[in-house]
């Protein structure tokens, strides 16, 4: 089972507030994800500036692609994103569109999960129209809500989505002592966003999630 990478959410309303915490956190980790906040704001500039920062980094473009998904995957992929995100209620012709201009450029597809929007057969249709990733999340209304916890039906989905070739990410309010939890299960990429780019000292706090992910999984 192969070490699960750790992304940093920079999902600010400005590009300087979130490229403070990305220049300090930035050795600590593997994939930086400009935020759908931050991109509804500043627009893909901040892609392409990010990029210019930090050309060896994985980008994703946190886009939650709906529709029009071969023009918004055009432009985000030409802008420098590495991967973009993709709605799950998305219509298949527009998860296959955005498949087939992530393979003309070299880059990744991303579904992102609803708390309670799970179909596994529209998910093999992903996988088989060429999607990589897919999320399982923890939502911030879920949060509010009260539910802090990872239980047996998230573990599961995690289990069932990385069977079938997907690389599974997890997010939601993700911190190092949650990561026990996911011992033994194949988790591809860990969102860190508040806990990170939240952090008085993001590098510390990259560096003691890493230290976990290693822990975790030896």
């Amino acid at each position: 089972m192969r070490r699960p990478r750790l992304q940093i959410a920079l999902d600010f309303k400005d590009l300087p507030s979130a490229l403070t915490p990305l220049q300090q956190a930035a050795s600590g980790i593997d994939v930086i994800e400009c935020g759908t906040v931050l991109i509804l704001a500043e627009g893909l500039r901040v892609v392409r500036e990010i990029r210019a920062l930090f050309p060896e980094k994985e980008i994703l473009a946190d886009i939650r692609i709906a529709e029009a998904g071969k023009l918004l995957s055009q432009m985000a992929f030409e802008a420098g994103a590495s991967l973009v995100s993709v709605v799950a209620g998305a219509s298949m012709t527009t998860v296959e569109q955005v498949c087939a201009v992530a393979a003309e450029h070299g880059g990744e597809v991303q579904i992102e999960l609803a708390d309670e929007w799970y179909d596994a057969d529209k998910a093999r249709r992903w996988r088989a129209a060429g999607a990589q990733h897919v999320i399982v999340k923890r939502s911030r209304d879920r949060e509010a809500a009260g539910d802090l916890s990872w239980g047996p039906d998230d573990l599961a989905r995690v289990d069932e989505l990385a069977a079938m070739g997907f690389t599974v990410t997890i997010t939601g309010g993700i911190k190092a002592d949650d990561l026990e939890v996911f011992a033994g299960h194949p988790v591809g990429i860990i969102i860190a966003g508040r806990s990170v780019a939240g952090a008085d000292d993001p590098l510390a706090a990259a560096d003691r999630m890493q230290t976990e992910i290693a822990s975790v999984w030896p």
